[in-house]
């Protein structure tokens, strides 16, 4: 394709904030690094103009890695036979809440494996005991029934993270052995019913995905609304079907930043991490995030005892840091770049619509 075609469409994306699935296509196709980077700035204009400067700290508890479901890329799946299990009691969460919350960390992030041991009335309890410390709290606990959600709503909970990893149909069956397409999306309807921040996400770099892929879950993105997107790229893990996979590191990297820049402009106010992945992918690979768009952070705070267990994907970054020590460091990076760590709970601003 022609440069003044390119431009005409960054233009467009400019102008309107939006564009038509082949559009977004061509833009994640196009190698000319000066329409990329122009690409990066406007994103980065539209992340200053709709949520300003400030980065949103989440703090990451991953407190279990056992897992019901048999996902070919990751590597807590059911049948990783080499990988060593944990859970954490209920007071350890708690007390590694507490912990994050007089650091001044206003977000907790319970993430696990799909590990129905801990049940409904379990998280709901922890839930509520977090509240207490005064801060958001966001669950990331895979598929549940909607009496599941429902108590934990009642209990306190803010968000709810469940990635869809892809939005085309048939890679999503190739990915997931075990599950269901519908379904997902059907706990993603009942989690907007019962009026959680719903956060969705992709990977970025997968086996048999195309840009045609990306750009449908890009315009998914924008579609559904989502409060919160995740996305970063994909790391093949040794232990998993998809662990001999090969992409160049370069062109995954850029591939990841181009849908991020894209799902800021579209999504306005979406709040978008610049992910642990993507600095485990490249040095220096979240603050880039930073600039593409990006505007929270999600320092891990599992304790050190578990953390190394939590291998979705090997060589993530941080693993070995004494806990609480990333915080600094993550301040450091923010202000280099000439922006701040908020101080609020960080929900996602809304857009009033016009009357």
């Amino acid at each position: 394709m022609e440069k003044h075609k390119y431009l005409e469409m960054l233009h467009k994306l400019n102008q309107e904030e939006n564009l038509e699935e082949s559009e977004i296509v061509s833009l994640l196709a196009c190698d000319e690094q000066e329409i990329t980077e122009q690409l990066f700035r406007l994103a980065d204009q539209k992340r200053q103009h709709y949520v300003g400067d400030e980065v949103h700290l989440r703090g990451l508890i991953e407190f279990s890695n056992v897992c019901r479901k048999n996902c070919f890329y990751c590597g807590l799946r059911r049948d990783n036979r080499r990988l060593k299990r944990y859970r954490m009691s209920e007071e350890e969460i708690y007390e590694v809440g507490k912990k994050i919350a007089h650091l001044g960390i206003k977000t907790v992030v319970l993430q696990s494996g799909e590990d129905p041991f801990y049940d409904a009335k379990t998280v709901a309890r922890l839930v509520k005991r977090l509240k207490k410390l005064n801060i958001a709290v966001t669950l990331s606990i895979g598929e549940r029934k909607k009496e599941e959600y429902a108590l934990w709503r009642e209990a306190g909970a803010d968000r709810y993270l469940l990635k869809q990893e892809t939005f085309d149909r048939e890679l999503f069956r190739k990915l997931h052995p075990d599950d269901d397409y519908d379904v997902r999306l059907e706990c993603q309807h009942i989690l907007k019913e019962l009026d959680y921040q719903v956060g969705s996400g992709n990977m970025v770099g997968l086996p048999g995905q195309s840009e045609e892929s990306l750009a449908s879950d890009i315009k998914h993105f924008q579609k559904w609304d989502f409060d919160m997107i995740g996305i970063g790229p994909f790391i093949p893990h040794p232990d998993t079907p998809f662990g001999t996979f090969q992409m160049e590191t370069e062109k995954k990297y850029l591939l990841t930043l181009k849908t991020l820049a894209l799902t800021r402009i579209l999504t306005k106010t979406a709040l978008l991490p610049a992910t642990t992945a993507l600095g485990t992918l490249i040095p220096g690979g979240r603050e880039r995030a930073l600039q593409c768009g990006a505007n929270v952070l999600m320092p891990n705070c599992t304790p050190f005892t578990y953390r190394t267990q939590y291998a979705i994907y090997p060589g993530k970054i941080c693993l070995t840091e004494e806990w609480g020590s990333c915080l600094p460091c993550m301040k450091r990076m923010v202000e280099n770049l000439g922006r701040r760590i908020a101080d609020d709970y960080g929900h996602r601003r809304r857009i009033p619509l016009p009357k």
